[in-house]
């Protein structure tokens, strides 16, 4: 049973830090994005902790602070990797405030802190739990608004036919290897594999679209 109390304070410390961030304000979209992103993520992270006998509350905590740092200037690619890191410092004095134990504040921000690189910044044990975070983060990255997302950001509509259909075919076989990937739980493994399997079809089909756009077959 989550503690929403503990979600809510949570709620407002992440809205507070990012409403707050002289970098997201000058990005207003980025920062929707994000918090979206991270309610997203909590939720994925919510359903493995249920489906692992987690403690419920403290993964959906983990979940929506995972990417706290970037309420921080991002700049360079290393500030990027680094985001992991950063919002493990940022978080942990508040999740100290709640009084939950230290051992679980560690976890959490051990967690974080791993979720962008694998590389930790302090001691810690890899634990399934602290494994959720990335994993969730990366399930939300394999699902319907990020097709739309990626797209858009490729400006596919606007390519010439044989470079979508180049991009599509390097899009799917990037997406067989992925299915490769080992996650930390088998709720997570389950949801990953789903969830490419969702990408794979959707390609495919629009693989077979293209190929349906300029002759008759």
């Amino acid at each position: 049973m989550m503690d929403l109390e503990l979600i809510a304070k949570t709620e407002v410390f992440l809205k507070e830090t990012f409403w707050g961030s002289e970098a997201l304000e000058r990005d207003p979209v980025g920062r929707s994005y994000r918090l979206e992103h991270s309610y997203r993520v909590a939720n994925i992270a919510k359903h493995i902790a249920e489906a692992e006998n987690f403690n419920v509350t403290y993964a959906v905590i983990a979940g929506l602070l995972h990417d706290i740092g970037y309420c921080e200037e991002i700049v360079t690619h290393a500030d990027r990797m680094n985001h992991g890191r950063r919002g493990a410092e940022i978080v942990r004095p508040f999740l100290e405030s709640l009084n939950l134990p230290p051992e679980t504040v560690n976890e959490i921000c051990y967690g974080i802190a791993i979720h962008v690189d694998d590389i930790p910044s302090f001691e810690g044990e890899r634990t399934p739990f602290a494994e959720t975070v990335a994993d969730a983060d990366n399930i939300d990255r394999f699902d319907a608004y990020r097709i739309f997302e990626t797209l858009h950001w490729q400006k596919f509509d606007e390519l010439p036919l044989a470079e979508k259909k180049s991009l599509v075919l390097a899009t799917l076989e990037k997406l067989k290897q992925f299915k490769e990937n080992k996650l930390g739980t088998r709720t997570a493994q389950k949801i990953w594999s789903q969830r490419l399997d969702f990408y794979i079809d959707f390609y495919q089909r629009l693989n077979a679209q293209l190929n349906n756009s300029s002759s008759i077959l």
